[in-house]
């Protein structure tokens, strides 16, 4: 299943009579879904029908879906006769004669003028589904422009994926001896101050720093998280709200990180991180 992003336009166009209906799909990044059908006054009654497609289509973004009609004015409609209304005329006209029995007949003509007998035979009758049908054939080259812009976001992803991998792997090995490092220096400070590290209080509250600044957890979850990331990648679909949230749990993690961190490298391995993350947050945004 392919990576969609938000972004996307297409336009599709066919004929209705002498005519031409064009009906354009133009979407950007948005939170939530957001749909927008415009169609001319003649149309109005096919707004229902398109915008259900497009809810049933999209999880979110900013769609809006326009219908327009190029008519040719050199080209005269055909016409019609509405058999509803031409009866209706016929059966008005049997009562009067009832009742005033020399009352003339109605003439062709006469039928012809009344109004609303003849309509513009403007292939209404398969509007709906030229409109339709437009609409699929917009809709195709639609997600097909949104998979295009998919794959390149995916594959921008992937590499924040691949950087972050080589900044964890490149401290993870040192983290044992930045932290024997780093109590090995307390322990001079404490013995030039004077104080006994041996001391059963001061290997305690040395043993709780320890604790307080042991980053292997954190630098686990990041690789799981980054390991979820490549999967939901991998699975495709409707993937943005479910990057979102991992994008956060990462920069949890790396802030937690810093925070911890005793040693420069760790530093600055935490700080690409967070500048790594905020490049794949920008990029998921436009993932639906």
């Amino acid at each position: 299943m392919n990576i969609l992003s938000m972004t996307g336009f297409a336009v599709a166009s066919t004929n209705v009579g002498a005519d031409t209906l064009n009906v354009e799909l133009r979407a950007v990044n948005h939170r939530y879904l957001d749909v927008n059908v415009k169609t001319p006054d003649e149309m109005r009654a096919l707004e229902p029908a398109l915008r259900e497609r497009l809810t049933t289509r999209m999880k979110r973004g900013k769609i809006d879906c326009k219908v327009s009609r190029a008519r040719n004015p050199e080209a005269a409609p055909g016409l019609r006769v509405d058999a509803a209304q031409v009866a209706a005329l016929l059966a008005a006209a049997n009562d009067i004669r009832s009742q005033a029995v020399a009352a003339a007949p109605l003439t062709t003509a006469d039928i012809l003028r009344w109004p609303g007998v003849l309509v513009a035979q403007d292939a209404e009758d398969t509007l709906t589904a030229t409109v339709l049908t437009a609409f699929d054939a917009a809709w195709g080259e639609f997600i097909a422009s949104r998979a295009r812009e998919g794959s390149k976001l995916m594959a921008a992803l992937l590499q924040c994926c691949d950087a972050m991998e080589a900044q964890v792997a490149r401290v993870m090995p040192r983290i044992p001896a930045i932290h024997a490092a780093y109590q090995a220096k307390l322990v001079s400070r404490l013995q030039e101050a004077g104080l006994d590290p041996d001391e059963e209080r001061l290997k305690q509250e040395l043993a709780l720093f320890a604790t307080r600044i042991e980053v292997s957890e954190e630098v686990t979850r990041l690789v799981t998280h980054i390991g979820e990331v490549r999967r939901v990648l991998g699975a495709g679909g409707a993937v943005g709200k479910r990057l979102d949230f991992l994008a956060q749990e990462l920069h949890r993690e790396a802030n937690t990180l810093g925070a911890k961190s005793v040693d420069v490298e760790l530093s600055q391995v935490a700080l690409e991180l967070k500048v790594l993350i905020e490049q794949m947050r920008e990029q998921i945004q436009n993932l639906e």
